[in-house]
């Protein structure tokens, strides 16, 4: 094992170290959560970089209009390898929760809140490099003379157009071994989660190939539930990166990048009709700018697409965007 991945799996195991114990009643500390996020950031941005060999982050300071709070924005276009690839760190407060999140969880009706997290998402140009996204984020909901409430979210997916078997197990395998320290139960729980979560019933289909999805994570406590977290985060981009390096040199011709195209519009629907935190983000008062960097820089639609029948194309939507245990193609 290298000596990079194995200081990394000590490094989870120290974490996750009593994570299946009784509930911690440590109070959150805020402010260790928003130092890790702002290192993430700027290790994720380190690596892209040197993956991509010749587009450099620009970095967009932000403050919130309504509310507080603010962020920083770091947005890769036109590189070598990465046609567009923005890693958003945000830090808002408010007053008051939009409607939509007191509807799902009432108990936040009344209490002031702070959210912050990394959220990232790269659009290669190579249509053989998957999109990928990751997240991870904190959130605390206070009032005077109550319990904070607190939880834990994020996860990682990843979005082929052309998947090799060997990058879709890699993924997984990399997904599993995160969350192993954590408890026989938390690969499966969260495979599954990121399935039903990054699917399009307008579809009928998978956005991807799934990975990993959690959120309202406290009830290891605090320190395990943040191990968790941490874990995840600093855990995407070992997985991502030899993904990158072995398709990278790969050549294509216009078929395939117009296919990509197509498939990017999958993208674009999720993130607009589903996804719960650009809904966040947008009724929060968030910087637009920030919320919607997700989005693919070119992207098309095409009036009743249908592939053609053995086709590559077509074995992606026969093949790979159906949920499925791609560690037991391993063996």
């Amino acid at each position: 094992m290298p000596a990079v991945a194995k200081s990394f799996e000590m490094e989870i195991n120290t974490m996750a170290h009593n994570f299946s114990s009784t509930q911690n009643n440590k109070k959150p500390n805020v402010d260790e959560v928003k130092a890790y996020l702002i290192g993430l950031q700027q290790t994720i941005c380190e690596r892209l970089e040197a993956l991509d060999g010749k587009a450099q982050f620009q970095v967009d300071s932000w403050q919130r209009e309504e509310g507080g709070g603010g962020g920083a924005s770091r947005v890769l276009t036109a590189g070598g390898i990465f046609e567009q690839a923005g890693v958003n760190f945000s830090h808002v407060t408010g007053d008051a929760m939009p409607a939509s999140a007191t509807a799902h969880r009432p108990e936040l009706a009344g209490r002031s809140f702070e959210a912050m997290g990394v959220s990232l998402v790269i659009h290669p140009k190579n249509p053989y490099i998957p999109t990928t996204h990751a997240n991870v984020r904190f959130f605390i909901a206070e009032k005077e003379g109550a319990d904070p409430v607190w939880w834990f979210g994020g996860g990682f997916d990843l979005t082929p157009y052309y998947p090799f078997e060997e990058d879709v197990i890699g993924w997984h395998q990399a997904a599993h071994d995160i969350c192993q320290p954590f408890g026989d139960e938390a690969y499966p729980k969260y495979k599954k989660w990121c399935d039903d979560y990054f699917f399009l019933p307008h579809r009928n289909e998978t956005r991807g190939v799934g990975g990993l999805f959690f959120d309202d994570l406290n009830e290891a406590g605090f320190e395990q539930s943040f191990a968790f977290m941490q874990a995840v985060g600093s855990g995407f981009i070992d997985a991502y990166e030899p993904i990158v390096t072995r398709n990278k040199d790969l050549e294509y011709q216009d078929e395939e990048r117009q296919f990509q195209l197509y498939r990017r519009g999958r993208y674009v629907e999720f993130n607009l009709v589903y996804d719960r935190g650009t809904l966040f983000g947008l009724q929060t008062g968030g910087r637009t700018e920030s919320i919607l960097m997700s989005m693919p820089p070119l992207v098309r639609w095409e009036y009743g697409f249908t592939p053609e029948p053995d086709s590559p194309e077509a074995e992606l939507y026969e093949v790979y965007l159906k949920p499925q245990d791609w560690l037991a193609k391993a063996n």
